[in-house]
This record gives C-alpha cells, structure tokens and sequence, in this order.
C-alpha cells in the first residue's frame, strides 16, 4: 500500500512536470504564431525610413517618427496635393542632426520607383536662419493620403516637403514623395566628375548655369556619361548626347512636355513648366548639353561638326 502511494505520489510530480513544460513551450510559441498570422493574413509590415550616415544607419518605423515630441501637423504649398492635405511630419534638419563629417555637404534621397534626387545639407540648414523649413511628412497606415494624380499609389509612406518653399527657391525635383533612405553623402560633381563643365568654361557662361540646373532638375532621373544613382531615365551621354540626335526645338519641346513630342504607357517623366523650370534656366539646361557633348566627343577643335551637338 506504501508503495503503491509513493507510486501515485511520483506520478503526479511526474504529470505536475510536463503539464509545466507543455504550458511552458505553449507561451513560447504564441508570438511566433501571432508573427505567422499576421503575415498569413497578407498585413504589410510597418514602413522604415533608413538614414545612412556614412558607416552607420538609423533605422525609423513610421510610428517612431509620429511619436517624436517635435512632430507637427502641417500644410504646405508646393507640394504634389496642391495644399489639400494636412500632413503630419517631423523637421528634417532634427532628424538629421547637424554634426556630419566635412566632406558630407549632400543629403541624397532615394524614393521607392529608383528615383533619386541630390539636395545640398547648407539648402536644408537654411531651414533654421529663415528659409525653407524641409520636414518628413508620415503616412498614417490608418488613414492613408490620396493616390496621386493618375496614378493607384499615395507619395507614401514618408515625404519630403517644405514649409515656405520661395523663400529658398526650391524646385519640383527636390520633394521627393515615396522615400525609402536618406543618405549623408560628397556632392554630386565630387563623386562624379564626368557631370562637371570643362575648367576653360568662362565663369560667366551659361553653361555652368546649366550645369547646377541639370543636377537639380535632371540628375533624379536620369545619368550623364555614367554619372548618378539613378536609372529611372536613360543616360543623356551614352550613347549619344540628346543635343547630337534632336533639334533644338525638339528638345525644349520633350523638356517642357514630353507627351506632346511622344508618349507610351510605362512614361514617366511630366515635363516642366515655366514656373518649374524658367526659360533662362531651359536656355542654360540646353547650353550644358551642348557642351558635355562637346567635351564627351572631343570636338573641342570642330565646334561646326554635327555630331558635336546640333544647332
């Protein structure tokens, strides 16, 4: 009889042991199949802003940014709404930080369709001595913006727009909408040489003009003779420079409005009106064409050759 208790009494312990251990393994196990339905039921995971900052990278979700005690809710003119949105967004400049390594005078966006646009920091630091103030406006999952125009998506989750954008005469390449990273990096003729003017280049001509223009307004979308980070447009060097194939009519056309000159369904580019782009600032765009192309051929000593850019 002492046996057969001291028998139930092990047996029990025994049960009392794996009914623990089950429980055990069973709470374990909840999160990974709480992680497992959520992916099974198709919900998207939250969206992260990357900021790079040479070796190191900062990582923000979208509730992180929204839960920052300087974010903001705020309306802006300029932006691709037309002001019928009320964003709420954080100032970039204190997301930033303004301690960066000297030779990091360039804050390069990258957007989710490859789109990459090149903004000087000392443009975004003006933001704190009365000029454009650039904030990081976040998409609320919950209540998402409105598609953008002819088109299924919204520019989110994350936005660079600006307050006052007159004040630093910013133009329509530097509000890049469906942000993916923002990187510290050299300017854009530091890392590429080859989008530079020639040194003989009077200092006057409006092809140095034309030069800031084409990496304000072009270099987001397209590359010159290999230089730039994005591929949403084809290079204009290579093959051939767009001055060495098009007229110069034709060109300011495409320029001004691409779908008047040619269009297909996968085109992209909208074209620049005179408020985005102004004449003087087309005259120089086309004037720097022509004198990449120029220097790309080496036709320095036969400015006359066609092939060197049409006239």
């Amino acid at each position: 009889m002492l046996d057969f208790a001291c028998s139930a009494v092990g047996n029990g312990r025994i049960l009392r042991s794996w009914l623990v251990f089950l429980v055990s393994m069973v709470l374990l196990l909840v999160p990974v199949a709480s992680t497992q339905t959520r992916a099974e039921r198709g919900q998207p995971a939250e969206p992260v802003l990357a900021i790079g900052r040479g070796a190191t990278e900062d990582r923000f979700t979208a509730n992180q940014l929204l839960s920052r005690p300087d974010a903001v809710v705020l309306s802006v003119t300029g932006d691709v709404y037309h002001h019928a949105v009320a964003y709420r967004a954080v100032p970039l400049l204190a997301l930033l930080g303004n301690s960066v390594a000297p030779n990091f005078d360039t804050v390069e966006a990258e957007a989710r369709d490859g789109f990459v646009s090149e903004i000087p920091f000392a443009l975004i630091r003006q933001g704190a001595s009365g000029g454009s103030v650039a904030y990081i406006a976040v998409e609320d999952i919950a209540h998402p913006w409105p598609p953008l125009p002819q088109k299924t998506q919204t520019a989110g989750p994350f936005y660079l727009v600006w307050q006052n954008p007159e004040k630093s005469a910013i133009g329509g390449e530097q509000w890049p909408y469906q942000l993916t990273r923002l990187s510290f990096a050299e300017s854009p003729v530091h890392r590429w040489a080859q989008l530079a003017v020639p040194a003989d280049t009077a200092v006057d001509a409006p092809a140095r003009h034309g030069q800031e223009v084409f990496i304000t307004q072009c270099l987001p979308c397209h590359r010159l003779n290999g230089g730039g980070a994005s591929d949403t447009g084809p290079d204009l060097e290579r093959p051939m420079n767009p001055t060495q194939y098009l007229t110069e009519a034709g060109l300011r056309a495409i320029i001004r409005n691409p779908r008047a000159v040619r269009a297909w369904p996968a085109q992209q580019m909208v074209g620049f009106s005179k408020d985005q782009l102004s004449d003087v600032d087309l005259d120089a765009l086309v004037a720097y064409l022509r004198t990449m192309a120029i220097a790309s051929a080496g036709c320095s000593n036969n400015p006359n050759d066609l092939s060197c850019g049409r006239k």
